[in-house]
């Protein structure tokens, strides 16, 4: 997956957005304010952090030890830096990062979850 293919992936959910409020480097993807990703997308190797349920994360670092690890900077618990790397198949990625947004959006309060549904 690109750098491209990321940002895009991540736009593509309801209400996404990204903006940099920690610099023009880092791109932050939220949905209603929420941050589900976070990534520095010129970066060498290509890095996201992703949130994740606490049992999956520590499962997910066991299976892929090299490329998936307790997120930098996040709370080690919930949120998982992703290396977006050949040997991580584009779909695991993909499903991440929906895992992330789902996840988000199940903790906002249900008049905003209803605002996701309107179209």
């Amino acid at each position: 997956m690109t750098p491209q293919e990321l940002r895009a992936f991540c736009l593509s959910f309801n209400a996404a957005v990204e903006d940099f409020p920690f610099g023009p480097e880092t791109s932050v993807f939220r949905v209603l304010g929420k941050l589900f990703a976070l990534s520095h997308l010129d970066g060498l190797p290509l890095k996201v952090n992703l949130k994740c349920d606490p049992e999956d994360a520590v499962r997910l670092r066991a299976d892929h030890p090299e490329l998936i690890v307790p997120g930098w900077h996040m709370n080690k618990r919930h949120w998982n830096t992703v290396t977006v790397d050949a040997e991580l198949p584009d779909r695991l990625v993909r499903e991440l990062v929906e895992d992330s947004y789902d996840l988000v959006v199940a903790g906002l309060p249900r008049a905003e979850r209803l605002r996701l549904d309107r179209p």
